[in-house]
């Protein structure tokens, strides 16, 4: 049986869809995909648009994991950068840099193209800051901004500082930031059905409730779930954080982190545009940071402290709640009417990790806090890979990761404890 969703603001307010089915029976297709989030459904949008014959199964709803939970941000700090600057540099040589750089806003590119080409209701707005949280933190800032300006972004950001700070969010709490005018919010709910939807209009079976409960590897895949078989040429995994098939080959690569997010009472027109007059997301600096954005009906969906021990918070609205009110005191006691919480993938190193359980079973995970924009460029090099050109793909599963020994629960034991060091070190930065 599917779980529902989780009891988000995105849930609450999901543009109604036809229902996708739980599949029955037996199927064959070119490429079956394992997983109906952003990675699953980007990758199976993108192989319908190419006439492939292709399934998607996911075991809850589509979108019921990490992307109905997220902020909602789709911004160009890529995820491991600084990694892949240096491993990519093998295979690319001095094509390195550019790649990389392209890469923070190839996933813009996709969404906005996506959502105008099949008109996808989800509240899509531009702009973002990224406000640095003490002195120290400014440098970062000038020099992603010297980098924009570098690649002729000089008409789309803008470095502000001190009392300017307060006059695009009314919070005293930052000392510079970084406007950005191609990052880009959105209802993230929304956009994965809408793509979804998008994906079944051109022929992708898409099935909800499916649970896949074996891959048997071969010439042909073949997948048992719950209510069928499907036979497949090509298998994805686009799990993330969620699944637990390959546990033994995929084991000690990745590891869940918990993120939780307060969406308060709608506030009022003044007080919404006194806080945010520029609707833009934000979020800081610091290692574990804050970040929040304004919602289409004004709420402030606000999110923090990323816990890297894996587990569950026992109360979302406690936890956050002084983030919240110390960011904007003004709000202080305003009613939350959605707490929730979700599980990032993360890598040791931040960068995504691709590879083969098989000549034809793929897999992609592991974004790292970056998923929205993430998953959609991780989708478009996928559909190249599963249509006969592997060469990102290859980049990619190039890459160096850590694997621990361990289990997930000590996994994240130590992961905890490196995430502890750093922001200990950071408060001396």
């Amino acid at each position: 049986m599917a779980e529902p969703y989780c009891k988000s603001y995105y849930a609450a307010t999901a543009n109604p869809v036809a229902p996708f089915a739980r599949l029955e029976g037996d199927l064959d297709v070119d490429v079956a995909i394992i997983g109906g989030g952003f990675t699953g459904v980007s990758t199976a949008l993108g192989l319908a648009e190419k006439g492939v014959s292709v399934a998607l199964l996911e075991a809850n709803l589509i979108g019921w994991g990490a992307s109905s939970r997220n902020g909602g941000q789709i911004t160009g700090s890529l995820s491991g950068d600084r990694a892949m600057l240096k491993q990519f540099r093998r295979v690319l040589g001095d094509g390195v840099d550019d790649f990389v750089w392209n890469l923070r806003w190839r996933g813009h590119e996709i969404i906005r193209n996506r959502v105008e080409k099949y008109g996808i209701a989800c509240d899509l707005k531009f702009g973002h800051m990224h406000a640095a949280f003490k002195p120290s933190h400014v440098g970062e800032l000038e020099e992603m901004h010297r980098l924009a300006l570098a690649h002729g972004m000089g008409d789309e950001v803008e470095l502000v500082r001190g009392d300017a700070v307060r006059d695009i969010v009314d919070t005293d709490l930052y000392v510079a930031g970084l406007v950005n005018r191609r990052n880009m919010h959105v209802h993230s709910l929304n956009l994965c059905l809408g793509e979804a939807d998008a994906a079944r209009s051109l022929g992708a079976r898409i099935f909800a409730d499916t649970r896949v409960q074996d891959i048997r590897h071969g010439r042909r895949v073949e997948l048992m779930t719950n209510g069928g078989r499907v036979r497949a040429d090509k298998v994805l995994l686009a799990g993330n954080a969620s699944h637990r098939l390959a546990r033994g080959r995929l084991a000690g690569l990745l590891f869940p982190a918990t993120l939780g997010i307060i969406t308060t009472e709608p506030l009022s027109e003044e007080m919404a545009r006194r806080l945010n007059p520029q609707d833009l997301a934000v979020y800081d600096t610091r290692f574990v940071l804050d970040y929040y954005r304004l919602t289409a009906d004004r709420r402030l969906l606000f999110g923090s402290g990323t816990n890297y021990t894996g587990r569950e918070s026992g109360s979302v609205e406690r936890e956050l709640r002084p983030a919240l009110e110390k960011t904007f005191p003004q709000l202080k006691g305003i009613g939350i009417d959605f707490a929730w919480q979700g599980q990032d993938g993360i890598t040791i190193n931040r960068i995504p990790q691709f590879g083969r359980l098989s000549d034809n079973v793929f897999y992609a995970q592991g974004y790292s806090g970056h998923g929205v924009a993430t998953s959609h460029i991780v989708g478009e090099i996928m559909t190249s890979a599963l249509t006969g050109n592997p060469r990102e793909f290859d980049i990619f599963a190039s890459a160096r990761h850590w694997r621990l020994p361990v289990g997930r629960f000590l996994g994240n034991q130590a992961l905890a404890i490196g995430m502890w060091y750093f922001q200990q070190r950071e408060k001396f930065r």
